[in-house]
């Protein structure tokens, strides 16, 4: 069972996303609505595992990626991104994502990423 951090500014997306991360036993310790939040976040609760959207208010996906790694090098981070935006997926897995997940979701697809990059031990 991994501990999750869900940074993600729409509710409902932070909720679907909670739901399959939780209905595969693990645990959502926090959630985050931007990026300055979510690098907080992540500094108070030090998960295991981070889904960041890539478009977020007050800081992008990108910044609070590059946030996160400053804070610990070898945190995982696995990006949240609309269908067409390669662009900015690409620029994020640059600044350190370990991979990423297109909207709109697919349970199994989210899972499969995200027991992907837990099992690879980056940690």
């Amino acid at each position: 069972m991994a501990r999750i951090l869900v940074a993600d500014d729409a509710a409902f997306m932070r909720q679907m996303i909670r739901e399959i991360i939780e209905a595969e036993g693990h645990e959502v310790i926090a959630e985050a609505s931007d990026g300055i939040e979510a690098v907080d976040k992540f500094k108070s609760h030090r998960p295991e595992l981070v889904t960041m959207d890539i478009v977020m208010p007050r800081s992008s996906g990108i910044d609070a990626v590059r946030g996160i790694l400053e804070v610990d090098p070898a945190a995982c981070v696995v990006m949240c991104s609309a269908l067409g935006q390669e662009t900015l997926v690409n620029e994020a897995l640059a600044a350190g994502a370990k991979d990423f997940i297109a909207k709109p979701f697919l349970p199994e697809v989210v899972v499969e990423t995200l027991d992907k990059v837990l099992e690879k031990g980056d940690r």
